[in-house]
Formats: structure tokens, sequence, C-alpha cells
């Protein structure tokens, strides 16, 4: 298995990057490499600084650096050698198994749909992220960005692939899917609310358990949670907003610690034809460390292949 990192991406790059993925290629079996992407000289003397002495860790050169604030689709069409732009050309030619990045998300995100592209049948690829649940483990909330308005069909859709991702990654045999609404009765909620309640409750191919309030979102009522990408942005930056607060007050909770982004360190886009995954700009050593843990568990899954042929 080879995880490729845009070396390059998120505000503290290229040291943090450097330095997770020296601390993760520590704790990984020996078939599993690390493919760092960006300026080579760069990265290489931050693997002499952080005393990297392995053979799991390769270098692919890039020269330039799509910036954060740059508008994605003419950064990726203005700068080809970039390490996003590589990054995506060694997903597409099978020489990566995942694809990860903490840089520019739109630019994640319109790589991806310009490289491997969207599977077909699917209306919106959207971004997943993983809520933890207070009996344990994690459901999955999509969309949490990629998708700020939604039609009913499409929040539709949303259930029955991250039906599938959640089925693939946890091992859930039949997966609950709610609806995140403003109340749990069916008649409640806008009518592109209403109307997707409807075309999920009709769905046959997922276990639809109705609405869920925002209330609901940490009490294991359901496996698979469906909003738009402004609603599940607003509440998953909320959520992880807590673990700061309970910090800044000097409150320690085991279950408030999992709601810190560096737990999980990354979000994955589903309904492309590959593996990618995002990471928060600011994503620190330990953000990046366990993104890369989760993006093993993803090639693993072969979720993508599954939503291909549920969609085929």
């Amino acid at each position: 298995m080879k995880i490729g990192i845009d070396a390059m991406g998120g505000d503290f790059a290229p040291d943090a990057i450097i330095e997770g993925a020296v601390n993760a290629a520590s704790q990984l079996p020996p078939d599993i490499h690390i493919v760092l992407i960006g300026k080579q000289d760069v990265i290489n003397a931050l693997l002499e600084k952080y005393n990297y002495q392995g053979s799991q860790i390769e270098v692919v050169h890039a020269e330039e650096v799509v910036e954060m604030g740059e508008h994605p689709t003419k950064a990726l069409s203005q700068k080809p050698h970039s390490s996003i732009s590589i990054g995506f050309k060694l997903l597409k030619d099978k020489q990566l198994d995942i694809f990860c990045g903490a840089g520019n998300t739109g630019a994640m995100h319109v790589g991806a749909l310009f490289s491997i592209k969207a599977i077909e049948g699917i209306i919106r690829p959207a971004i997943v992220g993983f809520v933890p649940q207070k009996k344990g483990g994690h459901a999955v909330m999509l969309d949490i960005g990629a998708n700020a308005d939604c039609k009913p069909e499409v929040l539709e859709q949303f259930g029955v692939i991250g039906s599938i991702f959640a089925q693939q990654t946890f091992q859930i045999e039949r997966p609950r899917v709610a609806l995140m609404n403003i109340g749990e009765e069916e008649q409640k909620g806008s009518v592109v609310a209403q109307a997707a309640h409807q075309l999920l409750k009709d769905n046959t191919r997922i276990h639809f358990v109705g609405n869920m309030e925002g209330g609901d979102m940490f009490d294991d009522k359901a496996d698979v949670i469906v909003t738009d990408g402004f609603t599940g942005n607003a509440l998953f930056k909320l959520a992880e907003s807590f673990y700061d607060v309970a910090k800044e007050r000097g409150i320690q909770d085991d279950f408030i610690d999992k709601m810190n982004y560096e737990s999980v360190g990354g979000s994955s886009i589903i309904g492309v034809n590959g593996n990618v995954m995002i990471a928060h700009g600011i994503s620190s050593a330990i953000a990046i460390k366990n993104m890369i843990t989760w993006a093993r568990k993803q090639v693993e899954s072969h979720a993508y292949v599954q939503i291909a042929k549920a969609l085929s």
C-alpha cells in the first residue's frame, strides 16, 4: 500500500507534515509506504532533522505549491507541477492507493473531480466527517462542506453512499441512516428536508430511521447522518470547538477529547473513483499521524469500489 501526502499543504507545512509522517511510519507494517510529494530538498532536510533512517518513506519532487488562498481551478490549471497536481496524477495512474492533503480544500476537491473523476451515477461527491458517539465508535456525517445547497435527490444519494461507506469502514451489516432536521416528525423542516425524508423513507437499499435533531448527534441514534454541506460544516466545526472550550477551561474528559480535530486527522471525499482524504489547514504533526492511520483504514475498506458497484 502507498499513502501519498501533499507535503507542502497546510498552515504548518512542510514541518508538521514531515514530522507526522515520520511518527506514523514507525508504527506501520513494512508493506505500507508513505509517499511525500513536494520540494525534494526541503523534505529531505526535514527527514534528516527528525532522524528518519527507515525505508518506508519515499519522496516525489514537485516544484510548485498551491497556496491556501488561491482559486482551486485556476491554481491547478496554472500549476501542473504542484504537489497537489502531481499527487492526483499518481493516484490516477494507480501509483498511489490514496492521496491526502491538508492544503487548499477546494483544490483537493476539484483535483479529485478532474483526475479520478466522480463515480458514474454520482450526482455530487461529498466530504464525510467522523462524529464520535457516546457509546464508542463513530458515525459518519455527509456532507460537511462540499455542497452547501443540496436537492432532495442529492441528500437521498448521500444516504445510500454513506451507508455503503459506513458498512465497509466499520463493518456494520445494516447501518442506520438518519436525516438531520429541526424535529423528529416527518412533516418538520424545510421543503427540501421534507422531500428528502420521503425519498429516504422509500429507498429500500438503506435502513432509514427517520429525522435526527442536532442534540442527538452523539447519542448513537444513527450510523450515517445525512445533511447538506452548509449545515454539516457548521455542526461539525461546532463539535470540534467543544474540545477547545473544554481545554481553555481546564476540563479533561475522554469523550470531549475525541472531538479534537487531531483525533481522526482527516475527512474522506466519497463518490469519486479512488481514495482521497483531506485534513484541516491547521493540522499538527499529531493530526497528520492520525490521518495516515485512517487513510490506511480507508484503503483497506474498498468503500469506493463498493459504491461504484452499487450504482452500476
